[in-house]
């Protein structure tokens, strides 16, 4: 069996708080430019994303502020952790995200970092922003599942 057949899917990091705060609206799959000690970091793990934001900059994508810790064994090859990370997307999604972008109230969050077949891919998406009575909206619902699901279970016992 290949390896990256045994490798499939395997989640890195997740950004929950992205769901609660925004509506998506549209996912897009990303690659990224990496450095080699960050792949190495990435595959033990070390990221995190919850206080990463996406930026268009002349034409290209760009993920700021995602933390990717120093590989351990890196030494004088690791790069700064939080250095801005260029996305792979093809040029019509890039405009079509930048059309998007450019009305108000619409943002690019990165939603969750993983391996596919052995390649870091990031998964962004086009979000809108939730008001207070949506978020206690979500609140509610979530609660009235859990109540939902803990009944089940007692009446299944």
């Amino acid at each position: 069996m290949a390896k990256g057949k045994e490798a499939g899917n395997r989640l890195i990091a997740n950004n929950k708080k992205a769901y609660f705060d925004y509506f998506i609206e549209e996912k897009f799959e990303a690659g990224l430019v990496l450095h080699g000690t960050e792949v190495k970091s990435l595959r033990l793990g070390k990221c995190s994303i919850k206080e990463a934001y996406v930026q268009i900059l002349n034409g290209e994508i760009y993920i700021n502020n995602m933390n990717i810790t120093p590989y351990e064994k890196g030494n004088i090859f690791n790069k700064d952790p939080l250095r801005p990370k260029k996305l792979l997307l093809h040029q019509y999604e890039i405009n079509k995200l930048a059309g998007e972008i450019s009305q108000q109230g619409y943002t690019i969050v990165p939603l969750q970092v993983y391996l596919k077949n052995g390649r870091v891919k990031i998964e962004i998406g086009l979000a809108r922003g939730k008001k207070n009575y949506d978020k206690r909206e979500s609140i509610a619902k979530k609660d009235q599942k859990r109540e939902a699901q803990k009944e089940f279970k007692l009446r299944n016992l």
